[in-house]
């Protein structure tokens, strides 16, 4: 029934092209040894697809109070839309209207679907509310990683956001070793690892039958970048699992240096919402949380928000 209802959804306009114009929804769509290592490899790929997260139902609403939600919420975001700028704090609430019901189709649904966390983003974009559009945009991209409308929108909003943090030392080693994991998309890897797969079995074949020195340098060659791509997936596969990244929502909250209001401030300004961090440690109501610049700190834990349940 959703999936049905949903497919109407109008095609959005880009962040990163204008703040102020009105951005519309968008629409889900898209040798015993040498063998035993070809298997290995080959395993990697149904690994991957195992631990991508996927769209699922399952929720306590039913498909006609599903249908009625969704049906709301884009009635409210055109509404919004049309009086956007003759009348801003109407078009506020009706914005605020959207998200609710939205949300409600994800939180008590169950949907779990790559162009809802993208219009809920944009949503809260409009709504000048930057750490829940960061949040449901990083939420968007589990499931349309490749999405040019989501990359540029997920760009742009962490452009403004206010606090600026540079990468730690070890992380830009680790992105200059191994640019190809952290700069190709997911399915421009899991594209090259299939080549490259299907080149090993291919080179295995033709060294049975030749001794020519080309066929060991083909299998070398195809066997590295089997390695190198399959490897890629399979971390990227495993990182969801094990670690938690999340985003600060509060407009401004203070880090602090243990579990409770009573520690010092850990950095001399609070952090802002939009911030993304990934979770260390869980105690009691408070984060301990880890940020891009190597630093940590404890806050809160109802001012961030985790992007994977």
């Amino acid at each position: 029934m959703f999936k049905k209802v949903i497919s109407t959804i109008k095609v959005p306009l880009s962040l990163e092209r204008t703040k102020n114009r009105t951005l519309g929804l968008q629409t889900p769509n898209r040798v015993v040894g040498r063998y035993s290592l070809l298997r290995f490899l080959g395993v990697m790929l149904l690994l991957f697809f195992l631990n991508a997260p996927i769209a699922y139902g399952g929720g306590s609403l039913s498909g006609q109070e599903i249908e009625e939600l969704y049906t709301q919420a884009t009635e409210y975001f055109h509404q919004a839309a049309e009086v956007s700028e003759s009348d801003p704090a109407a078009a506020e609430d009706l914005y605020t209207k959207a998200s609710l019901r939205f949300e409600r189709l994800v939180e008590e649904g169950g949907i779990r679907n790559g162009k809802l966390f993208y219009n809920i983003g944009n949503i809260h974009f409009l709504l000048e509310d930057i750490g829940r559009a960061i949040l449901n945009y990083r939420r968007a991209e589990q499931y349309i990683p490749n999405d040019p409308n989501l990359v540029k929108n997920l760009s742009y909003a962490r452009s403004i956001r206010r606090d600026k943090l540079d990468i730690n030392e070890q992380e830009k080693i680790l992105q200059t070793l191994f640019f190809f994991h952290y700069d190709l998309p997911t399915q421009t890897r899991l594209i090259l690892f299939g080549i490259f797969y299907v080149s090993l079995w291919v080179t295995a074949g033709v060294k049975i039958f030749s001794r020519r020195p080309f066929t060991s340098w083909g299998l070398g060659v195809s066997l590295l970048f089997t390695l190198l791509f399959g490897g890629s997936l399979f971390m990227e596969a495993r990182q969801v699992n094990l670690i938690r990244e999340g985003v600060i929502i509060d407009p401004e909250v203070i880090a602090r240096q243990g579990d409770a209001e009573s520690y010092q401030p850990s950095f001399e300004a609070p952090l802002h919402a939009g911030t993304e961090f990934k979770l260390r440690e869980e105690r009691g109501a408070w984060w301990q949380i880890g940020l891009s610049d190597g630093r940590s700190a404890w806050i809160p834990a109802k001012s961030g928000e985790l992007v994977r349940d």
